[in-house]
């Protein structure tokens, strides 16, 4: 392991308002940090944090990061897809068909997310938020676990999904090809920190090693952070 996974961090045009969205969406809780910023913090087994971050553009396609929430029970599933279309979410269509158990709804600023039926025995030790559902490769996956020492729990098919040693948290998946096509500014992206005992430097040389690239891109979104792109040309941040 040479780094941690701390955030994912969405764009948002209001950050409050979705963070209080989501914080209904997950039963996580709501902090305003000293420097403004809108985080949501665990109140489950989940490891990292959502960030939120003033500066979304208009939504022109689907995101590529989703997440899928999972339910206890028919009627927990219909009942969190009816408060949460109250609190502000829609129905949103990505190709599911009629049969399918999930609902995919899209939260107040259009991003995409899945409630799940229960008894999904891939998410079976997952909390709430059950899987951070991505659109890449294997070797994304790959580059991942080797990167953050989640071991990988799936993979076949081209399909991939890694899950913290701990085995309780959210896994992480990578749909496999055929790809999307990529925008100028994704609005969800992850926020890397150096593991414990690592420095920045070493930390970026290892994630070099492992494939990622250097991304200059002036003005990039997140303060104090080096940005990378990932072994599919994703931008991620390795943060202080």
């Amino acid at each position: 392991m040479v780094v941690e996974l701390v955030a994912l961090v969405m764009d948002s045009s209001s950050p409050g308002a979705l963070g209080q969205f989501w914080e209904r969406a997950l039963g996580w809780h709501v902090n305003t940090t000293a420097s403004g910023e809108v985080e949501l913090l665990p109140s489950d087994s989940t490891s990292f944090r959502l960030v939120f971050h003033r500066g979304a553009g208009a939504k022109v396609a689907q995101n590529p990061i989703h997440f899928d929430l999972t339910s206890t029970s028919i009627s927990d599933q219909k009942s969190s897809v009816a408060d949460l279309i109250t609190h502000g979410a829609e129905s949103a269509d990505v190709g599911q068909t009629l049969d399918e158990g999930h609902v995919v709804l899209a939260d107040p600023e259009g991003n995409e997310f899945c409630v799940l039926e229960p008894g999904n025995r891939f998410l079976a030790s997952c909390p709430r938020l059950g899987a951070v559902n991505c659109d890449g490769t294997k070797e994304l996956g790959y580059f991942f676990s080797a990167a953050l020492g989640w071991p990988l729990v799936w993979d076949q098919d081209e399909e991939t999904a890694i899950q913290a040693p701990t085995g309780d948290g959210p896994k992480i998946t990578w749909s496999g090809p055929p790809l999307m096509a990529k925008s100028d500014r994704e609005r969800i992206h992850f926020h890397l920190a150096p593991a414990t005992g690592t420095t920045t430097d070493d930390a970026v040389d290892e994630l070099l090693r492992l494939g990622a690239s250097p991304l200059d891109r002036g003005g990039h979104r997140c303060l104090r952070a080096v940005a990378l792109a990932d072994v599919d040309g994703n931008e991620f941040c390795l943060v202080e």
